[in-house]
């Protein structure tokens, strides 16, 4: 069954740690508010020991949260065929999505505040099915913009007719 999910006839490259590193602290920050919220609005109406219950259930979220997002991170890999590129990610729900390079119509790279910040990117690959639409979070910036070129690249070299 795995075999379906990850071909081993190919070599997957994994994304960068510090995606776990930006989705942890996106986590911890929401966590944080709702937390902090909730603290201070059911302290002031119902009581303090339910504002405090409720700021005791937010950190147990985020305590799970943590261990979900470690998870995650690890399970996203992609990998470039000659024809098509592979991307796979999932623990629990897996998936694989395989984009064939002449299907393509766009690459797209972006990194939002934190993500600069952790000096990582993503890349997300557009074709006219939005089905086989990929992307590959947590990408050092120098190989997201390698892989931006060299699919562009591709996409234009053996696309099939657009």
């Amino acid at each position: 069954m795995d075999d379906l999910f990850a071909p081993s006839d190919v070599s997957w490259t994994p994304v960068s740690p510090k995606l776990a590193a930006v989705r942890r602290l996106t986590a911890g920050i929401s966590a944080g508010l709702v937390g902090i919220v909730l603290l201070i609005v059911l302290g002031m109406t119902v009581g303090w020991l339910y504002g405090v219950l409720a700021l005791v259930v937010a950190a147990a979220g985020f305590v799970w949260a943590w261990v979900l997002i470690g998870r995650n991170q690890r399970s996203w890999k992609y990998a470039e065929r000659e024809d098509e590129l592979l991307v796979s990610h999932g623990i629990m729900f897996r998936e694989l999505v395989v984009v064939p390079y002449g299907r393509m119509q766009f690459v797209d790279v972006a990194a939002g505040p934190l993500e600069r910040a952790y000096g990582i990117a993503t890349v997300e690959l557009h074709t006219a099915t939005p089905a086989t639409d990929a992307k590959i979070p947590g990408l050092h910036p120098d190989e997201a913009g390698r892989l931006r070129d060299r699919l562009s690249a591709l996409g234009q070299a053996q696309a099939w007719g657009l």
